[in-house]
């Protein structure tokens, strides 16, 4: 038996095949490729418009770019979460509001909202962690009161939805990733999605240096080369129509460990709500003695992963407070084998593993 590792997912003949007629075709930089793996996923989410871009992290900061946050504006931010939504803001020379999440799930707290705008807060960046939905009710009400635009952080919750719809697209903007551990992923790259025309017209500038028309280039906006590209966009459309399929098996995945952890004294499972439309790409759990299961697990050929670190241990982050919710994620969180194409057989693997592990203890 080989190796488990903590995420799977495949790449195969159809994205070959994708590839290999764009670089036929001549579709190298971005381009018609780019422009139909677009309009897919406008398809998809039901969206009006949507900007490839090079990261999920690059459509954060594009999106933030486009409402204009620069020096002296404040923006809030859940303190889980991957560090990337908070670089976004700090790049432009903001500054970073960190707010506790819920106890139960990861996920922005939002009856903490209030408290954390100041006259400087420029924008709120919930994030949708793990297919989980933040309270987009309350987020959005909050924003509306204080004239504060929304940009929703979905770069794990492609495909998760809530009562109100598909997560991302509940907000002035929202920003996914496409990087390898995704639903869907084109290796890197990532998108941002609005229905506010003059919002998309801006993105659109900002992707290529501010200039709307290369062939006859004006200096008339600031931008970056924040392009795709179509080899990607290629690999894009090869895995999007597997994606009800991808949701379907990561939910199996859920499902299957989800009795057999519950009957597990060690470790508990941080829970995601099938029923109310969350997909759970990875599988999480906290662990008083992580580090004792990682080597445990590891003896077996088992791969985890522990979470990464709370955002406020970020020194140059400058957020005084505590956090103590988020505290007890970052010191026990674990990912246990998962992804879109993670044979259950491995699930299987893993459960006997962990009941050995309980049998040691």
């Amino acid at each position: 038996m080989g190796d488990i590792h903590w995420w799977r997912t495949k790449f195969g003949e159809e994205e070959k095949a994708l590839i290999g007629e764009a670089i036929d075709g001549e579709h190298i930089s971005q381009g018609t490729v780019t422009r139909a793996f677009e309009k897919a996923l406008e398809a998809y989410l039901g969206v009006d418009h949507v900007v490839a871009t090079t990261s999920g992290s690059m459509a954060i900061l594009m999106a933030l770019m486009t409402l204009g946050v620069g020096p002296g504006d404040e923006v809030i931010v859940p303190n889980r979460t991957w560090i990337a939504t908070a670089h976004a803001p700090l790049v432009l020379g903001a500054k970073v509001r960190l707010v506790d999440v819920q106890r139960e799930v990861p996920i922005l707290d939002a009856s903490l909202l209030e408290a954390a705008i100041t006259p400087r807060t420029r924008a709120i960046l919930p994030v949708h962690l793990n297919g989980r939905s933040a309270d987009m009710v309350t987020v959005n009400q909050v924003a509306a009161r204080h004239g504060i635009p929304v940009v929703e952080d979905a770069a794990q919750a492609l495909g998760s939805r809530n009562a109100a719809g598909l997560l991302g697209t509940q907000s002035s903007l929202g920003c996914f990733s496409l990087s390898v551990a995704k639903i869907i992923a084109t290796g890197q790259g990532g998108f941002v999605v609005t229905r506010d025309t003059g919002l998309y017209q801006r993105l659109l500038a900002l992707r290529t240096h501010g200039v709307t028309d290369v062939l006859h280039a004006q200096w008339t906006s600031l931008g970056f080369n924040f392009r795709f590209n179509d080899i990607l966009a290629s690999i894009g459309l090869a895995q999007l129509p597997r994606l009800e399929a991808r949701i379907q098996h990561v939910r199996a995945i859920y499902r299957r460990y989800e009795p057999a952890l519950e009957a597990l004294p060690f470790l508990s499972l941080i829970p995601v709500d099938l029923e109310a439309g969350a997909v759970p790409i990875y599988i999480e759990v906290l662990v008083p003695r992580r580090e004792e299961l990682i080597a445990h697990l590891a003896t077996r050929g088992i791969q985890t992963r522990p979470f990464y670190p709370d955002l406020d241990k970020a020194a140059y982050m400058e957020n005084p407070g505590t956090f103590p919710r988020s505290e007890v994620f970052g010191s026990q969180g674990l990912f246990l084998p998962s992804g879109p194409d993670q044979p259950l057989e491995s699930v299987d693997r893993v459960i006997e593993a962990l009941r050995a592990f309980g049998a040691l203890s």
